[in-house]
């Protein structure tokens, strides 16, 4: 009965995350936004597979079999801290203190990553830090409308305590009517860029898609986000399928300090939108990274390996890359050009 449950939860929320339309949908609107490279994406064979694999694929560590370890993080320490570092707060989520201001990256603080709390993927962990215990945010960046990276409870929790959201072409209406003021969103289209206070903050390209329902396919843009401030630069990658993107970020903006990059919920049905981890991988030395922090993992079950596979695919493929992976704990301090000491909790 409980693999029964699992199947539909999984379908109502791949189905309702914009994964099972077809092209057809999108051709009924008349402004969509297209990848730059492959267009193909997840269609409703795609879903049906992965539904099935769900159901009946034998997964001993679907979820983790222990408690996840946390650091949790103290307001005084966000206050405090001098340094250029950063905190994975879970998923895609990250917090990071550079050059004085914090910065957030797709903040996915509810327990469910679904358009209902009452179903859909259930987090592993809490998160190390609350909203209400944050101090002001100055900066969230968003990378695309997708229910585990704008996540509306969260984005209403922050609309009074962030100063400024930065996000892709026609996600402004969804934070005006969660509650975020509009002279506080600012949004940009691929290759454009805006200085908050010394930081550069350039919105790149990603080969994805966008939805939050079965009738708004690619109706909003995504992407990735360069963080460039003079004594540090970040590349987050979204979510996106490996393509030649990577290289002319990299000659643009590149090299960066740390790279933040989508290792986790791939599969075969869907290799254009998610990367394998041997493809994260390659992302990170195409934009000319120096260390390399998989995110996208360890949060939620959205595909059907391990859950800590996207950890030991990316430790090891990055040994023999000579690539320098970070893989702190939820809530654990990494600063910024320090060489990465991890400790394999996810074991």
């Amino acid at each position: 009965m409980k693999r029964y449950f699992r199947f539909w939860l999984s379908i109502f929320f791949i189905a309702l995350s914009g994964c099972g339309n077809t092209s057809t949908v999108e051709r009924q609107y008349p402004e969509t936004y297209t990848n730059s490279e492959l267009i193909e994406r997840p269609d409703i064979n795609s879903l049906l597979s992965v539904a099935n694999e769900y159901l009946f694929a034998k997964r001993p560590l679907a979820s983790p079999v222990e408690p996840i370890p946390i650091d949790k993080i103290t307001p005084d320490q966000l206050v405090d801290e001098t340094k250029n570092v950063v905190y994975r707060l879970g998923h895609s989520t990250v917090l990071m203190k550079i050059e004085g201001k914090l910065i957030l990256t797709d903040p996915m603080f509810s327990e469910r990553a679904s358009p209902t709390q009452i179903a859909g993927p259930k987090r592993f962990h809490p998160v190390p830090i609350t909203i209400a215990e944050l101090p002001t945010v100055d900066v969230v960046v968003i990378s695309h409308d997708h229910y585990d990276h704008l996540d509306e409870s969260s984005i209403a929790a922050l609309a009074e305590k962030t100063n400024v959201f930065l996000v892709p072409l026609k996600i402004k209406p969804y934070l005006v009517d969660w509650g975020v003021r509009p002279e506080k969103i600012i949004e940009l289209e691929w290759w454009k860029s805006v200085n908050v206070g010394n930081i550069n903050f350039v919105f790149t390209p990603a080969q994805h898609f966008s939805g939050r329902g079965v009738l708004d396919r690619d109706s909003t843009l995504w992407g990735g986000w360069a963080v460039l401030a003079k004594s540090a630069r970040i590349f987050f990658s979204g979510d996106s399928g490996y393509f030649t993107g990577f290289k002319k970020i990299g000659r643009k903006y590149g090299p960066f300090d740390l790279t933040l990059i989508e290792t986790g919920a791939y599969n075969i049905h869907w290799p254009f939108v998610h990367m394998f981890p041997e493809q994260s991988v390659a992302a990170h030395i195409d934009v000319r990274g120096k260390v390399m922090m998989p995110v996208h993992n360890c949060t939620f079950d959205l595909s059907v390996h391990d859950w800590n596979e996207p950890l030991i695919k990316a430790l090891q493929l990055g040994r023999e890359k000579g690539v320098a992976v970070a893989i702190p704990k939820i809530g654990e301090r990494f600063e910024i050009g320090k060489t990465p000491d991890n400790d394999a909790w996810w074991y």
